[in-house]
């Protein structure tokens, strides 16, 4: 039996949105919410099943896409930060993400989710961190463009005297 193959494809994006590539990496999944994900370099290599809330096994020593999402979009956004910063002679260094991501069911049919995102940073004003975020945000994080008008994301700013 031969192979066959089908390519689809999302729409193409608004011409403010395509990227020059400059990195790549790759990882893989099977079994679904209840397999196995694990990037190509094999950094990242984790079982996952759906919580016990979600009606899953919830087995322990396993993760969730929500966990990965939200490690990667604090890891992300805090790098975005930190670049604003750098552009407004800041040190925002010390600024500590901490993104929540909560999965349910869609109005409109499906699932989706919700961001909460809490950045603090006690040695910077609050005023000072909250334009950091807000610029983070607007304009440099790769996850808040590809998230943009898709879900909701709330933050929380906390900044020192």
């Amino acid at each position: 039996m031969s192979e066959q193959k089908s390519t689809v494809s999302s729409p193409a994006p608004a011409a403010g949105n395509l990227i020059q590539t400059v990195f790549t990496t790759s990882a893989s999944a099977k079994g679904g919410r209840n397999g196995h994900t694990r990037s190509v370099d094999g950094l990242v290599s984790v079982d996952l099943s759906v919580p016990k809330v979600m009606g899953g096994p919830g087995k322990p020593g396993t993760t969730t896409p929500e966990d990965l999402f939200a490690a990667g979009y604090a890891a992300c956004f805090g790098g975005a930060i930190d670049f604003v910063g750098k552009q407004k002679k800041t040190d925002a260094t010390n600024a500590a993400v901490t993104c929540s991501v909560s999965i349910g069911p869609r109005a409109g049919g499906g699932f989706g989710l919700a961001v909460k995102m809490r950045v603090e940073d006690s040695t910077l004003p609050q005023a000072v961190l909250a334009a950091l975020v807000q610029e983070a945000h607007d304009k440099i994080c790769p996850y808040s463009h590809a998230t943009r008008d898709n879900l909701l994301i709330e933050f929380e700013v906390i900044g020192g005297a």
